[in-house]
């Protein structure tokens, strides 16, 4: 049962509470505390004062407030971050949101004058504006640490070009490739991220500033000056879909997905290759973790926990897609856990980019393992059946031919094409000479291979120097 006091409390519209004035009682503090997002939303503070700060810039020159109050409005915002920037003020987590917090602050301070910076919009056009130019800031750092890792990479592929190793299909030994053709596929996945965040950024580079809750404002707003001011490219088009829209929270979290898929499968790869059974990788010890109960023990921790984070910001995609596919248009409270889910997501990358770029920068390399590992699992075979096509057999009876002799090799007890001696070769096909032999050497066949996208040395060598240039072509501001 209330006491008095709370009753008091709940009957008198609270000034911190931007909507008390409608109802006669606010929800318990339970429930209130539920649907407050303070939490979540206390990070786009910055944002929030600079929102602020232009639209009440633009209300004074369109004569809707007073000229001296705009202006005191504006120093007293950036009072405000100068102090939350120093620590002298922080962001009150008892405060609904942080559009309440910063209203109740000029409010405390300033008076009625606090009370005229909210003439002309809503918080679904102000929450919005604001994650917006979060992620106009927050994205091209995504992409500044995803460039780095792809100059990792790069640099780990310039040095091992020509080091020959298996390749994989099915995880069973297909064709020689090598490490820098390997580690160059790692980097071609990563640019392709690094275009889809850039491609979000500059979709979501409009500002819904003016739309009001939905309709816009019928007081005479500069929407055009207040973006040019934020810095965006553009006002929204229409204000009903400028509150609804969170296409580019979607985007960004189905680029934070893809990329973090890209980094589980080549941890997977990490983790394979560390093993005992593969020892293709050396992890330094500071990118590697022991055991508890058994001493011998270096594990790849972090490649674990960077693909098993990846499911994290799966799930994130999963939840935003959830959110949105029932809601009407146009502002609804279940779009309060959009920032929630992407926040997330960015940091998870922004860690896991991090930890990888520093787990491939000190990792070394088993060479002579990787070498070794060319020979058995006839990985030369496809080069067998192309060295008759060479000499003019069609490729299905070469392939077929090449099978044989795989066939002849195993049932007697050879590794590969290369011990079964020529005489044997030659009841499968006359086509063969002693040069084969050299032909079917795992650096031969991987030289062979020089057209564009190969595993060539040379051709390696040009990818890399393209995927160098396309970073440097990239605006990463």
């Amino acid at each position: 049962m209330k006491d008095q006091s709370d009753k008091k409390n709940s009957t008198s519209p609270d000034p911190a509470v931007l909507w008390a004035g409608r109802l006669a009682e606010k929800p318990e503090a339970g429930a209130f505390a539920f649907q407050a997002s303070i939490g979540v939303d206390a990070r786009l503070v910055r944002e929030d004062l600079d929102l602020s700060r232009a639209h009440a810039a633009m209300l004074g020159r369109q004569g809707i407030i007073p000229a001296e109050t705009a202006a005191a409005l504006d120093t007293e915002l950036g009072r405000i971050a100068g102090e939350l920037e120093a620590g002298a003020l922080a962001v009150d987590p008892a405060a609904e949101d942080v559009h309440s917090f910063i209203e109740g602050e000029l409010t405390r301070r300033l008076g009625d004058a606090g009370r005229m910076v909210h003439a002309g919009r809503s918080r679904n056009d102000q929450v919005v504006t604001g994650f917006r130019l979060y992620l106009k800031r927050r994205v091209p750092e995504i992409r500044e640490a995803l460039a780095v890792v792809m100059v990792v990479l790069l640099d780990q592929a310039e040095r091992h070009a020509g080091q020959v190793m298996p390749g994989y299909t099915h995880l069973q030994r297909a064709q020689p490739v090598t490490l820098g053709h390997h580690l160059t596929a790692w980097a071609a996945a990563l640019e392709r991220d690094l275009g889809r965040f850039g491609d979000a950024v500059r979709r979501l580079d409009e500002c819904p500033l003016g739309a009001g809750a939905l309709a816009g404002s019928g007081l005479p707003l500069d929407r055009e000056a207040v973006a040019k001011d934020l810095g965006f490219a553009r006002p929204s088009l229409n204000s009903m879909d400028a509150v609804a829209d969170r296409d580019f929270a979607l985007e960004i979290a189905g680029a934070c997905a893809i990329t973090m898929t890209h980094l589980s499968r080549f941890c997977e790869d990490i983790v394979l290759w560390a093993s005992e059974e593969f020892r293709f990788i050396n992890l330094a010890e500071q990118w590697s973790t022991g055991s508890s109960i058994m001493p011998q023990k270096k594990n790849p921790d972090f490649a674990e926990l960077v693909r098993g984070k990846s499911g994290r910001t799966t799930g994130n995609l999963v939840t935003l897609l959830t959110i949105l596919k029932g809601l009407p248009y146009a502002y609804d409270k279940d779009l309060q856990e959009d920032k929630e889910a992407l926040f997330d997501s960015l940091d998870t990358v922004g860690a896991c980019l991090r930890m990888f770029r520093g787990m491939m920068a000190a990792a070394s390399f088993n060479t002579g393992r990787m070498e070794a590992a060319c020979v058995g699992g006839f990985l030369e075979a496809t080069d067998a059946a192309e060295y008759l096509v060479r000499r003019g057999l069609p490729f299905r009876r070469a392939h077929e031919t090449a099978a044989l002799i795989v066939r002849d090799c195993l049932a007697a007890g050879r590794r590969s094409i290369a011990e079964q001696p020529l005489g044997e070769l030659k009841k499968r096909s006359g086509l063969f000479e002693e040069d084969v032999y050299a032909a079917l050497a795992p650096a031969a066949c991987v030289a062979a291979r020089k057209l564009p996208g190969g595993p060539a040395p040379e051709e390696v060598r040009r990818q890399i120097r393209e995927l160098r240039g396309r970073i440097r072509d990239q605006d990463l501001s």
